[in-house]
């Protein structure tokens, strides 16, 4: 008797190639317009939007920056983020817990491409689901915060694994928490051997000038 197994690898494998294709599209797109394009991904409450929120009101006079937010419903942190005179335009998922490429791909026809240096990709909060979407994108984030737990990496492998960069957010509460930097560390590195690790806290501006030649690409891969 045959088992339904195969039918879900073949369905998933099929999913996935068709996003790999528009994937490559939205590369292409974004490679026209000279375009940086970051896919920022974390549990819930790591700091997403509070980062991009900082991020906004420090370089949004010299940087010329755009966000698209990925939730499940409303538009509450792509409010937040307009009040930084960022241009934000939520993409809302409904009962799919990460962004496709397909989704970015029709959320692009808001932007004015040309007149932008960098789009950000607030992706759904979860780090499972995210892992295995490409969106085009030229590097892919994943926050770590000090207040959710130094194993994050080891519990979610596959999403640290295909980090370009991990950013360990809220460090001015890492003293109040107990957090154990060097385990988290050690543990990023056996996740992720060799990736780069930024330290930052959105509240006090710690390390904040190292995300920003991130954000920018100055002295990172393009």
């Amino acid at each position: 008797m045959t088992t339904s197994i195969p039918r879900i690898v073949t369905v998933r494998q099929n999913i996935l190639k068709a996003n790999d294709a528009v994937a490559a599209e939205n590369r292409a797109t974004f490679a026209a317009h000279g375009l940086r394009v970051l896919n920022l991904a974390s549990s819930p409450g790591a700091g997403k939007t509070a980062l991009l929120e900082r991020t906004a009101r420090d370089l949004g006079s010299g940087t010329r920056l755009a966000v698209a937010v990925g939730d499940l419903a409303t538009e509450n942190d792509a409010v937040r983020l307009r009040q930084h005179g960022v241009q934000a335009e939520q993409i809302v998922t409904g009962t799919v817990c990460h962004l496709d490429a397909g989704m970015v791909q029709g959320v692009l026809p808001r932007f004015d491409l040309t007149a932008l240096d960098v789009l950000l990709l607030e992706n759904v909060g979860n780090l499972v689901c995210p892992a295995s979407y490409d969106l085009g994108e030229s590097a892919r984030v994943v926050l770590l915060s000090t207040t959710e737990g130094e194993d994050k990496p080891l519990k979610y492998p596959t999403i640290f694994n295909t980090a370009d960069v991990v950013v360990v957010t809220k460090m001015d509460l890492a003293p109040h928490v107990g957090y154990d930097r060097a385990l988290a560390l050690e543990n990023i590195d056996r996740a992720r051997p060799g990736v780069r690790v930024l330290e930052v806290s959105s509240r006090t501006g710690e390390g904040l000038d190292a995300w920003y030649r991130f954000v920018r690409g100055e002295g990172w891969p393009a």
